[in-house]
């Protein structure tokens, strides 16, 4: 009767669970992106390594090295480790605790207590040898320790959707600030081209004025000219020096050390055309909303847990072993000792309201968890709109900043020619010169912009990413 009553215990603790099983909440996004080109709203997907699609063996390198050694990373990774640590400790509790132990003692009792006075005034001694083992097992009757699992579980699953969100974040910042550098060494090549410019028509006026053709004004100009655009030079090399410390920084190695030389080419090349897919599709390719489901299921969980403290809990105790006088008789059939139970019956009658709190507490907390979801979500809808609106925005400011460059080149021409005979002044080829210095530099900013707002793409789109499995390795990020 006693082992029938033992197996329904069990069976019933393993058919039984408190609270409600997870349901991810519905989204309901747009059908298709608003910014986005027909010809790319298909089903393709980026590459795990999206920077890929760049074909630039600098960043190529760039990011690997970021994603080996960067500081960020290995913490995370680290976070990871803890968290399935943790799981396992919680994982723990659902399979019986066996405690081996074995003891050796001599002892004597006192001959004056009032046991030995009924025996006649006699002490009692020897020795006592003992092995045995201790059983001790929580019957999850009504699933709660399931649950504290679940939620750990879904715990680490977040923990592991966020390493991966450090991931694709820190790829984007060494894109972002590898295409700046780039920018600044476009710039870079303008202005030394517009220096050389401004060294050789400083010389021609200086020419012109000692031939008496023109007037010292002209040469003051000049020369304005031509220390402004070294000036800038200037400038634009401090902003690239940031931009390489700080892109030394993402990749951990210091700043002192130099990290990329100046392109021997430095045009900035046409951004690549991203697939986006379908605004449907978003949940699946970002670590970040993986992450928040993760922790709305583990929010979901511990209601359950918190649910489980109203009912009873019972837990099963045992004990076998042998134990001896003389240490050669221990094995002996004789020398067998063992206990089943007790088999313990807990139920909480009165707590003063802490439990009902507890529960209150956890349902706060899962709609807290609901409501930053669906914050997270329109969050992650509004930056891919913002990126291909950017995309968009910037092809249409280089079309027609390509118009203005063609525009103020030809302006310089004909302000030379001009002022070469005698029909302009000087003041006429310098502000042709700024004119198509200002357009040719903001030709090049446009292109940063438009390889920035790429990279933007590629990251609010979850860079490749794909959902893992639970607890999987982190090898790659050691």
């Amino acid at each position: 009767m006693k082992s029938l009553t033992l197996c329904a215990l069990l069976a019933l603790a393993g058919c039984t669970t408190v609270g409600k099983d997870f349901v991810e909440p519905a989204a309901t996004p747009a059908a298709a992106w608003r910014h986005a080109e027909a010809a790319r709203a298909d089903s393709a997907r980026l590459p795990a390594a999206w920077w890929t699609v760049f074909n630039d063996a600098t960043l190529n390198a760039l990011e690997q090295r970021a994603v080996r050694d960067n500081a960020g990373v290995k913490a995370s990774a680290q976070r990871l480790l803890q968290a399935q640590a943790q799981l396992g400790t919680l994982r723990a509790a659902q399979a019986p605790s066996v405690n081996l132990s074995t003891s050796a003692a001599n002892t004597r009792s006192s001959a004056l207590t009032a046991q030995s006075l009924a025996l006649g005034g006699r002490s009692i001694k020897g020795d006592n040898y003992t092995v045995g083992a201790a059983l001790s097992y929580e019957l999850d009757l009504w699933g709660r320790v399931r649950r504290v699992v679940e939620a750990a579980d879904a715990q680490a699953l977040a923990t592991q959707d966020e390493r991966d969100g450090v991931i694709l974040l820190l790829s984007a910042q060494v894109a972002s600030t590898y295409w700046q550098l780039r920018g600044m060494d476009a710039e870079q090549a303008i202005l030394k081209d517009a220096l050389g410019a401004r060294v050789e028509a400083q010389q021609v006026v200086e020419a012109r004025f000692n031939g008496g053709l023109t007037n010292e004004l002209d040469v003051a100009r000049s020369r304005v000219e031509r220390a402004n655009a070294e000036a800038d030079l200037v400038e634009v090399q401090r902003q690239r020096s940031l931009l390489e410390h700080s892109l030394a920084v993402l990749a951990g190695v210091s700043p002192s050390s130099p990290l990329v030389a100046a392109a021997a080419s430095p045009a900035l090349p046409q951004p690549p055309a991203i697939p986006v897919g379908l605004p449907a599709s978003l949940l699946a390719q970002r670590p970040d909303l993986a992450a928040s489901v993760a922790g709305l299921r583990a929010a979901n969980a511990n209601v359950a847990v918190a649910e489980g403290a109203f009912y009873p809990s019972l837990s099963l105790t045992g004990n076998f072993g042998y134990a001896s006088e003389s240490l050669g008789d221990l094995a002996k059939s004789g020398a067998r000792q063992f206990s089943i139970g007790p088999l313990a019956l807990s139920l909480p009658l009165f707590d003063g309201g802490r439990n009902k709190a507890n529960l209150a507490l956890s349902k706060a907390r899962y709609g807290e968890a609901l409501a930053n979801h669906e914050g997270k979500l329109l969050t992650a809808l509004r930056e891919v709109e913002d990126a291909l609106s950017d995309v968009e925005q910037r092809a249409k400011q280089g079309d027609v900043q390509q118009l203005s460059q063609l525009a103020a080149a030809r302006a310089v021409l004909v302000a030379k020619a001009r002022y070469e005979r005698g029909l302009s002044t000087y003041l006429d080829v310098t502000d042709a010169q700024r004119s198509s210095l200002a357009a040719d530099r903001a030709a090049a900013q446009i292109r940063t912009q438009r390889l920035l707002a790429t990279v933007a793409v590629a990251r609010s789109l979850g860079g490749g990413w794909t959902p893992q499995a639970p607890l999987a390795t982190i090898a790659n990020t050691k």
